[in-house]
């Protein structure tokens, strides 16, 4: 029996992104906004997003030698707002996985997270999806749109979650790219059908390695995965960073989705009016390496595999703080 290791969120800022501090402030013209968006980052979520990069090395040398790794997601810190298709989130992407790669070689699987294919800001509008960046995530930096790998009696499945969840994510699609990214849309979710489909045919279970929590909604419609749907041992996200923000999204799953209040609120709102599905996912977080300042509750998974008894379980190693800059 071997280890799994799930880290996700790695949010690297290589020496380009550096040279941004007070990116996401610069994006907010309101000084009121302005002003709460500083307090949020100071107190509840990171003071320095850019002062956690050596976690990556400390989660290295804590678990030198698994069976497998899953990276989940968000390569890059994204201070552009446009993922890789910005030349300084793609040195960073590169950085992070240059430097998994090089411990984990061929043992490592990755997904692609949000901040990799670009959003909108948390306050202030700027950016959006970019179909350069999901080019480059496969072309440049070799990670798939969907990938698979077989086991005795199980499958993991790895998807992208923002095209999964495109729908969610079209008011911030640039007008030329809408037709592009709908019709990648509709080809992802086939093609996750078909491997869920494949797994219930062939009586494996599945773990399903998923970035944002807000394409799960769209899987459950997929007739394939809703057969499925027994069978999956566990549903691993991330993107959330912290199990505080997972628990409030179990609260307030069913809540209508709010349009009249700005761009992320109605993000957030969208994921969480259908959330109530997570449950049959069997979702496990993976939290971010820092975790938030409110929490100072950062880690990454570990799980034996293959699985004692047929029940994956997940345990949550935390990492010890180090403070952002005041």
């Amino acid at each position: 029996m071997g280890t799994l290791l799930v880290l996700s969120d790695v949010h690297r800022s290589g020496p380009g992104e550096q040279a941004r501090r007070g990116f996401d402030s610069q994006a907010v013209a309101n000084p009121f906004l302005r002003t709460f968006q500083r307090a949020y980052r100071r107190h509840v979520w990171l003071n320095d997003p850019m002062a956690h990069d050596h976690l990556l090395g400390e989660i290295l040398r804590r678990v030198p030698d698994p069976e497998w790794v899953v990276a989940n997601g968000d390569f890059t810190l994204d201070t552009a707002f446009v993922g890789v298709s910005d030349d300084a989130a793609f040195e960073s992407a590169a950085e992070a996985l240059t430097e998994l790669r090089s411990a984990y070689g061929t043992r490592l699987r990755c997904t692609i997270g949000d901040h990799d294919l670009g959003k909108k800001s948390f306050v202030g509008g700027a950016g959006g999806v970019r179909r350069r960046s999901l080019e480059r995530c496969e072309s440049d930096l070799g990670l798939p749109r969907l990938w698979q790998l077989d086991f005795p009696g199980w499958r993991w499945i790895g998807v992208t979650s923002t095209l999964a969840a495109w729908p969610v994510f079209r008011p911030e699609t640039l007008p030329e790219e809408m037709g592009w990214w709908e019709a990648a849309h509709a080809r992802h979710l086939l093609e996750i059908d078909d491997l869920f489909a494949g797994a219930k045919a062939a009586g494996v279970r599945t773990v399903l390695f998923c970035h944002d929590p807000t394409a799960l909604p769209f899987l459950h419609r997929l007739p394939g995965v809703t057969a499925a749907l027994p069978q999956i041992g566990a549903t691993v996200i991330g993107h959330l960073h912290t199990r505080l923000v997972l628990r409030l999204a179990r609260l307030l799953a069913g809540i209508p989705r709010i349009d009249w209040a700005g761009h992320s609120i109605r993000r957030y709102t969208s994921a969480l009016s259908q959330a109530r599905c997570w449950r049959a996912f069997r979702v496990t977080l993976c939290p971010s390496p820092t975790g938030v300042e409110l929490l100072q509750d950062g880690g990454y998974l570990t799980a034996d595999w293959p699985p004692s008894q047929g029940v994956v379980r997940f345990r949550t190693h935390v990492l010890p703080w180090s403070p952002g800059a005041v």
